[in-house]
């Protein structure tokens, strides 16, 4: 199994294009790398590729993807599908950029297919451009999925929805002829107690980063009630996901942080938190990362 890491940054990017914070203001210097949005490629032999997720960078991603070039003919492309984790605006709106694409598959949890079908109607936007197929995710015929439910909560257009969940969830994909495995989380609104269970024995898992630490957004006029709602576990505290991946140490995973909001000190490779949990022995890779599993 391929993956390449297409964003790995939250919501607004890296810098965000309405912001003039201290991080985003120094954005793009050799220790503060800029950020598209959170975005994964993956494919089980590198020739068919399949979005999880679908950020509204992903023209930009695509073209700076070597593997995901089109070709051979005029209008070929190696993208077969998506898989969605959520319905959030910012894992969906680049769907409307692929609408061109014939035959696309998009694999998503039941109440994610209800809220693009009626409250954020991509569905009928992109029927009239490609006969497009939809699909719930535990129906994903390429690799070994495996769906964890990780929280209810809905985006901001489907607040009063009274459709059941889970809206969110973590994917488990597994390539049956390496034993690869890869845990994409980017949204968790906590440690889920089974999620031990789930990425155990996994060779990556690419987990919720959005925010170091339970108050980082105070200064930035949200307050942490605010920054809880938006449903991301810190990566410090007591119920922060760091202590529980030092609980994992011993076994052999190789853990990512992605989702970076543009607080989040880790976005500066000489800060000490940056430090602390390369110290710990987990990656902040950036876009463009690729790896064989």
């Amino acid at each position: 199994m391929k993956v390449r890491l297409l964003g790995t940054a939250a919501g607004g990017g890296f810098p965000q294009w309405n912001c003039a914070c201290a991080m985003c203001a120094v954005a793009g210097s050799p220790s503060v790398p800029a950020r598209t949005q959170d975005c994964l490629a993956v494919s089980p032999q590198g020739t068919d590729w399949y979005l999880v997720n679908a950020s509204p960078d992903i023209r930009a991603q695509v073209l700076d993807a070597p593997p995901l070039a089109p070709g051979p003919g005029p209008r070929d492309t190696p993208l077969r599908g998506a898989l969605l984790t959520d319905a959030e605006l910012d894992h969906t709106l680049g769907l409307m950029s692929l609408r061109e694409l014939r035959g696309l598959s998009v694999w998503a949890p039941p109440a994610v297919l209800h809220a693009l079908g009626s409250r954020f109607p991509i569905r009928d936007l992109v029927a009239h451009y490609g006969d497009w197929r939809w699909q719930p995710a535990t129906a994903f015929p390429v690799l070994d999925v495996s769906v964890l439910a990780v929280s209810d909560k809905r985006p901001k257009y489907a607040r009063d929805s009274t459709v059941d969940g889970p809206w969110v969830v973590a994917y488990r994909l597994a390539d049956p002829v390496t034993g690869g495995s890869l845990v994409y989380a980017p949204c968790l609104a906590t440690w889920p107690a089974c999620f031990d269970e789930f990425v155990d024995g996994a060779s990556c898992v690419l987990l919720d980063g959005t925010f170091f630490a339970a108050g980082e957004m105070a200064g930035t006029g949200t307050s942490s009630a605010a920054q809880r709602a938006m449903g991301h576990v810190p990566i410090e505290g007591p119920d922060g996901s760091l202590r529980r991946i030092r609980e994992h140490a011993a076994s052999g995973t190789r853990w990512m942080y992605t989702h970076l909001n543009n607080t989040n000190p880790l976005l500066d490779h000489d800060s000490p938190e940056y430090r602390a949990v390369r110290d710990a022995g987990v990656e902040v890779p950036l876009d463009g990362t690729s790896m064989d599993l």
